[in-house]
């Protein structure tokens, strides 16, 4: 509200809060900074784990950054930024997340500092954004070139990053399906392997042990057979994929038969029944001896299929016939008139089997298959929910080295190098945008240091001797948490894709300019609460 001539000037409705300068830069920091608070301690193999419970009463445990700020339920702006930050982590690099939240919660803690100290955020942003350019170029120098045909380095990388997670006691058992996963599905297209992860189909059923996870060479689908008459088990499978309703159509306009007699209904319906066996005996004629509908079946046509000794699955959803067609090599057909032999895809073996009790359809065998899936058990529904981020992480993973060629050292390796090698850097740019990438360069620091905390280590005598024997022996030392010593993270097997690092940099830096950006956040009051509350903003109110 103003005054103008002793007259009020009303801009903003009644309710609406607004901070302006270092109050909104400070409240939208602090915001940020409890986010990454709350997963820091989630980070490394000795990173502990969040229950959340959502409003219906339902759990989830993890220690997935991801998983955990996509569950929590965040009002905050600035807080939710960070979300963004992990869901953006997640879809490029499929791990660090948490490390992108840390990485991007201590470059403001970092930058507040130099604003107590009067220095404009601009001069600031200037600073970050150099410093993170610069990231990426040392990030391109200290990788390493690998065989993307050398499953070992494949399985070393996916190891490390189950490890930490609820399933790591099977970490080197789970990292050799996603090797195995991706290493089947993977396309080679101009000389470079391209991975698509919509492929590699997940099938979480409770019971057993994460031992008992297992890959099958091809699809399995959680569903049943249609007919008790047909068979549960066809060896040499002949399979036909179609999208279209084994019944008889309806008219499309709204249309009335009148039957007058007795015979005429009769002809009706064998007319009707002449339809379907016709359609069952096109399958029969190109050789099938598996159908899979993603429509419906009718009683009738399911008869003639039990009799003619055929397979039949309904109701497939679109995305698993496209994987089957990947597997098979069948040709997905809208109309049975059209489905020749050639149309036909093959596995060895189409079975129906009881998997926890509820029947499955398993088509393994496949020659070639270009789709594949992954049946992950476990003990409880949470045990194997979390065994499905940590292979989801591993396949990931895979997946940005296969595509890429390339990794860097795990265990803070990495981040100790940039650290050193941007402190160098700001010396060289000078003037106040220094003292930004100074900061940048000791915020990145926090990794290493996040990674002793968490296994009840000293993290300054840590860090020190960290720094001191990186210095010396190069890029590849980092922290081992389980000697609590430094360690040369190459030799130790722990390495990552040098894509996680540098979109984890990439993320956390942008987030953190932008929050930077803002000086003034005007809130909009909220609707009436339903229990007859009070309205106004709670913009502030989760911070207290």
């Amino acid at each position: 509200m103003a005054q103008l001539a002793g007259q009020p000037v009303v801009i903003l409705p009644e309710g609406t809060q607004r901070y302006v300068g270092r109050d909104a830069q400070r409240l939208n920091i602090l915001a940020a900074r409890i986010i990454a608070e709350t997963v820091r301690t989630t980070l490394g193999p000795k990173g502990m784990d969040k229950m959340l419970v959502d409003s219906l009463g339902d759990i989830v445990i993890t220690n997935d950054g991801a998983t955990i700020l996509d569950e929590m339920d965040i009002q905050h702006p600035a807080a939710k930024m960070m979300v963004e930050v992990a869901k953006t982590q997640d879809k490029e690099a499929g791990d660090g997340t948490t490390t992108a939240v840390v990485i991007a919660g201590e470059l403001l803690r970092k930058a507040e500092e130099l604003l107590d100290q009067n220095i404009h955020p601009s001069i600031v942003i200037k600073g970050y954004a150099l410093a993170a350019e610069k990231a990426q170029e040392i990030l391109d120098e200290i990788a390493k070139d690998v065989d993307v045909e050398d499953a070992e380095i494949l399985k070393k990388a996916a190891v490390t990053s189950i490890t930490g997670k609820a399933a790591e006691e099977e970490r080197e058992y789970l990292a050799e399906i996603a090797v195995e996963a991706v290493r089947q599905v993977a396309e080679k297209v101009d000389g470079t392997y391209k991975v698509d992860l919509d492929n590699i189909k997940f099938e979480k059923k409770e019971g057993g042990s994460v031992r008992d996870t297992r890959l099958i060479r091809g699809v399995v689908i959680d569903k049943e057979v249609v007919h008790p008459g047909m068979p549960k088990r066809v060896e040499g499978a002949k399979i036909a994929l179609i999208n279209e309703a084994l019944e008889v159509k309806e008219t499309e306009t709204d249309a009335e038969i009148r039957i007058t007699s007795p015979e005429q209904l009769q002809a009706f319906l064998e007319q009707e029944e002449k339809m379907l066996r016709e359609m069952v005996e096109k399958i029969r004629e190109v050789g099938a001896n598996v159908v899979f509908v993603q429509k419906g079946i009718d009683d009738l046509a399911q008869h003639y299929l039990a009799k003619y000794g055929i397979l039949a699955v309904r109701r497939v959803k679109k995305s698993d016939m496209e994987k089957l067609a990947k597997a098979t090599g069948a040709k997905i057909v809208t109309n049975v008139r059209d489905l020749t032999s050639e149309d036909l895809g093959e596995a060895e073996l189409v079975e129906q089997r009881k998997v926890a009790g509820e029947n499955m359809i398993f088509v393994e065998g496949c020659k070639n298959p270009k789709a594949v899936t992954i049946l992950i058990r476990g003990g409880t529904e949470h045990v194997v929910d979390e065994v499905e981020r940590a292979l989801e992480d591993a396949v990931k993973v895979v997946k940005d080295i296969v595509e890429d060629g390339k990794i860097v050292a795990a265990g803070g390796a990495p981040e100790i190098e940039l650290a050193i090698r941007l402190d160098e850097f700001a010396k060289e740019v000078g003037g106040k945008e220094q003292l930004a990438i100074e900061n940048f360069a000791e915020a990145l620091k926090v990794i290493p240091r996040t990674l002793a905390e968490n296994a009840g280590l000293d993290p300054i005598e840590i860090l020190v001797k960290v720094i001191a024997a990186h210095k010396e022996k190069g890029p590849t030392v980092g922290v081992d948490v389980f000697e609590g010593e430094p360690a040369d993270m190459m030799e130790k097997g722990v390495i990552a894709p040098v894509r996680v690092t540098k979109q984890a940099i990439k993320s956390a830096s942008e987030a953190a300019i932008m929050i930077l950006r803002i000086d003034d956040v005007i809130a909009a009051s909220k609707l009436e609460k339903d229990k007859g509350g009070e309205g106004g903003s709670d913009f502030g109110s989760d911070l207290d």
